[in-house]
């Protein structure tokens, strides 16, 4: 039967896994495989792998689980492979680039942040600001206007967001990196226009969060900023 990774650490690492359940309906046996100075966390994989809710929180768990006790290279969920053979190859073939991955992230802890905005608020401020947009909007409200203002209207204000939420995600970015030792971006969705992954290192957790209320209190409540940490350290592995 295949065979499901769910993360990879040093093999000095304690690897307490008690009371933990693998992926799948029964849950799979969670057990280690090793190789040199590194172990994998695996199970048996199901020969129909969904990402069930069940499933992706007892992949999340075992994650939690282990980055409590030490360093760890967490998995995407849905990794498998072959057999145990196979993963001890990976650890082989790889081992001087996972061993210098464990060594980066070492202490460390992701946070992720993501921002969305009011819209009707920011559709406020560009109509105040932005001589175009405010222009445009008058004629069409007086009623002088082509037909095409609507459309002239819609894209400058796309334009004014676009340059706006720019801005805000290099001032948010900034005033976080000094207390990051790296920070990755991501593709937002939904109305986030930010979604950006800090790796912080644990001394330095608080004074993190910290920073981040205070962004988000000189921000204002128009600005939406929602931070979620400490996770395992998906965006940096």
């Amino acid at each position: 039967m295949a065979v499901y990774v769910y993360s990879i650490v040093a093999s000095a690492h304690p690897q307490c896994l008690d009371g933990l359940d693998g992926i799948g309906d029964p849950p799979g046996k969670l057990r280690t495989v090793s190789a040199g100075q590194l172990s994998a966390v695996v199970s048996e994989a199901p020969s129909d792998l969904k990402a069930e809710h069940r499933d992706l929180v007892a992949h999340q768990a075992v994650q939690e689980r282990l980055m409590a006790d030490g360093t760890v290279l967490p998995l995407q969920f849905g990794f498998t492979t072959t057999d145990d053979d196979a993963v001890r190859t990976v650890l082989d073939d790889a081992a001087d680039d996972l061993n210098e991955r464990l060594r980066r992230l070492e202490n460390c802890v992701e946070y992720q942040l993501k921002a969305a905005q009011d819209e009707d608020a920011l559709l406020r401020h560009i109509l105040a600001e932005s001589d175009e947009a405010s222009d445009l909007n008058v004629q069409i409200k007086s009623g002088h206007g082509g037909p095409d203002l609507p459309l002239t209207l819609g894209e400058t204000v796309a334009q004014e967001v676009q340059v706006r939420q720019d801005r805000l995600i290099t001032s948010i970015v900034e005033a976080l990196r000094s207390l990051a030792r790296d920070e990755r971006l991501s593709t937002p969705t939904g109305d986030d226009f930010l979604n950006v992954s800090f790796l912080v290192d644990r001394d330095h957790e608080d004074r993190f969060r910290t920073a981040e209320k205070s962004l988000a209190d000189e921000l204002g409540t128009d600005l939406d900023l929602r931070l979620r940490g400490p996770l395992p350290t998906y965006s940096f592995v």
